[in-house]
């Protein structure tokens, strides 16, 4: 009895020392890696065809910060659908918007609570594709999520159990970027369910301070990282992008690292069930986790050559080829503000 007592004993203090920590760790809980904002002006047009539409479905808007979140689409052309990570917005991925106007391709951003349930934000999410697939004639539309936006994006693009894919016939496409989807790391203490009356209530109630209700879907034990769920079949391709963000640098002062970009692991970012799927291209490229997405101190090159590679990017012209490098220049590089 003494011998059984000392090992909870010892676990009880482990965990409690573990839990300390969480809310210090907060922003690794969650998955988030803070982003540069981009302004709230408009996109510049580069090749996009002219709208004829004008839609207002809740979560999906222009990406920028404009508070005006009508979206202007030509109903009849492809769109994709931007999803960001934790501590972002949707002015976050103008740059990758405006990369894609620049080649004639569309795009709207998915906003949300990002410390709200990732199960019902991947709910919101599906029902504003099929809002979108039913109020235009886009024939075509890709899911493009980062981070804990990727896990939000193939989550919503599953069938959920004994439904059917409503609205009209629309060819989806799902890529995902630095998604964790073997569950968090740094949230294992939150996924240990036997700590939880050890620790009078302590561990789940500081996994909630930290993150908010979302912890409850980004440990290893969740049944939202255990069970990922079928892709729908109307999904016709998925692309899955992992990084390998070791030894990776976000920023640099004096010639050393102050800021380092490496926030998930390979193994972290594996799950035999999501790979498994006969439609799913694994691509695993040696970036940072927000250099791969691109910010205002670098441009997503690797990204882009990789979304080219892969079909979801037009090629670039080579006579546009000088014009996008100043685009890039402009829109990724321009020196953060002292």
């Amino acid at each position: 009895m003494t011998r059984h007592r000392a090992r909870h004993g010892s676990q009880w203090t482990t965990g409690m020392k573990r839990t300390a920590v969480l809310i210090a760790l907060c922003g690794l809980i969650g998955g988030c890696a803070s982003t540069d904002s981009f302004i709230a002006a408009d996109l510049e047009p580069g090749q996009l065809p002219a709208p004829d539409i004008t839609l207002n479905i809740a979560g999906l808007g222009p990406c920028t910060d404009n508070p005006d979140r009508s979206l202007r689409l030509d109903a009849s052309q492809p769109v994709h659908i931007l999803v960001h990570g934790c501590f972002g917005s949707s002015g976050q991925f103008r740059g990758l918007a405006q990369v894609l106007a620049f080649h004639g391709q569309q795009s709207a951003c998915f906003t949300y609570d990002d410390r709200a349930r990732l199960s019902e934000v991947a709910d919101e999410l599906r029902t504003a594709v099929t809002r979108l697939a039913a109020q235009s004639r886009a024939p075509e539309i890709t899911v493009i999520g980062h981070s804990q936006g990727a896990l939000i994006a193939r989550k919503a693009m599953t069938a959920p159990p004994g439904t059917r894919s409503p609205g009209r016939p629309v060819d989806l496409r799902l890529v995902t970027i630095s998604g964790p989807f073997a569950g968090i790391a740094a949230a294992r203490t939150c996924g240990r369910t036997w700590l939880y009356p050890l620790s009078f209530g302590i561990v789940p109630l500081s996994c909630y301070l930290a993150t908010g209700p979302k912890w409850a879907d980004i440990t290893y034990s969740s049944r939202f990282i255990r069970e990922p769920g079928a892709l729908d079949a109307q999904v016709a391709s998925y692309l899955k992008i992992d990084t390998d963000e070791r030894d990776s640098c976000r920023r640099e002062e004096g010639g050393r690292c102050v800021e380092d970009d490496d926030i998930f692991t390979l193994d972290e970012q594996r799950q035999e069930q999501v790979e498994s799927d006969a439609r799913t291209t694994r691509v695993v490229v040696r970036a940072g986790h927000v250099e791969i997405v691109g910010d205002k101190r670098v441009a997503p090159k690797k990204l882009i050559a990789l979304l080219q590679e892969q079909g979801v990017l037009r090629p670039t012209p080579a006579a546009s080829l000088p014009a996008f490098g100043s685009l890039l220049a402009r829109v990724y590089e321009s020196k953060p503000a002292p």
